[in-house]
């Protein structure tokens, strides 16, 4: 059953929806998601079910391969074999909220694996802040290893497949948009800043009704900073922090793994040196 969309609001505006239970098949593994969220000018920066790749839904925490669950949505990628449906996508299943408030909201999460079994437990802060002409979207997370053995984090780029160590927090932006770049204070280009790990990543594009937008990510701990950062944009607009781009995370029992991301949601095409302050203030403990 979809419960209504939860508002999230900044400086007066509501700037997002948070769908916490949506009605979506097995296939997509249904998950709490952020879609729409707008500029302070309402220009739409996520895209929710596109047509090329129906499991990407707005902004979300989604993970391929939780010990063998799909919590990531469409195939599985199989060592030997590639990308291959399998009856093995859980849930994420909202569960009580910790703190609510317009533009903040602390919510606690069960991943439930196909056999109705929880893999992890999840508790998931978010804040809507302001920051400057701008806002941004803090997402901080804590996934506990909730089964009573090890549990391996991974990707299909650890079961074989190079490149794509996707995982974690992402962000599916709009296919329509126009003149997409990417870059992060080093690189420019999807080749040259996939798999990198930088202080902030930013795309810019273009909207169809000519807004022009910019979505700057900032890894506001170590730990995420640590991550690289898994990028596409020829084929679609996404990007995402990677929990296990090359070698899996193996979490004890009890274990926990936490990361957190801010996310500067902007009208405009931002320079290099807004970003950097803007990061500054944001982010002033990394």
């Amino acid at each position: 059953m979809t419960a209504g969309p939860v508002e999230l609001t900044c400086a007066g505006r509501v700037v997002a929806e948070y769908v916490t239970r949506p009605d979506l098949p097995a296939a997509l593994s249904p998950r709490p998601y952020f879609h729409p969220v707008r500029t302070f000018a309402g220009t739409e920066v996520t895209e929710l079910t596109p047509a090329d790749h129906r499991h990407h839904l707005g902004v979300s925490i989604a993970v391929p391969d939780v010990g063998g669950r799909n919590f990531w949505g469409g195939r599985t990628f199989v060592r030997g074999r590639g990308p291959t449906w399998l009856d093995n996508h859980g849930v994420q299943r909202h569960l009580s909220w910790a703190g609510r408030a317009a533009g903040a909201f602390t919510e606690t999460l069960a991943w439930i694996g196909a056999d109705g079994e929880a893999a992890l437990r999840e508790r998931r802060d978010v804040r809507a802040v302001a920051a400057g002409d701008h806002w941004a979207l803090d997402v901080a997370f804590t996934l506990t290893n909730a089964t009573r053995g090890p549990l391996r984090i991974g990707s299909p780029a650890t079961n074989g497949r190079p490149g794509a160590g996707y995982g974690g927090f992402f962000w599916r932006a709009p296919g329509a948009s126009a003149g997409l770049r990417v870059r992060t204070p080093h690189a420019e280009g999807e080749q040259a800043v996939h798999g990198a790990r930088a202080d902030w990543l930013a795309l810019t594009g273009t909207a169809p009704d000519g807004r022009a937008w910019t979505l700057a990510f900032l890894p506001a701990d170590a730990a995420t900073a640590a991550d690289p950062w898994f990028v596409r944009v020829a084929e679609y607009p996404g990007v995402g922090s990677s929990l296990a781009w090359e070698r899996s995370l193996q979490v004890p029992p009890g274990g926990s793994v936490a990361r957190r991301i801010v996310t500067v949601v902007a009208d405009g095409h931002l320079s290099d040196a807004e970003i950097g302050k803007l990061r500054e203030a944001l982010c002033p403990a990394r």
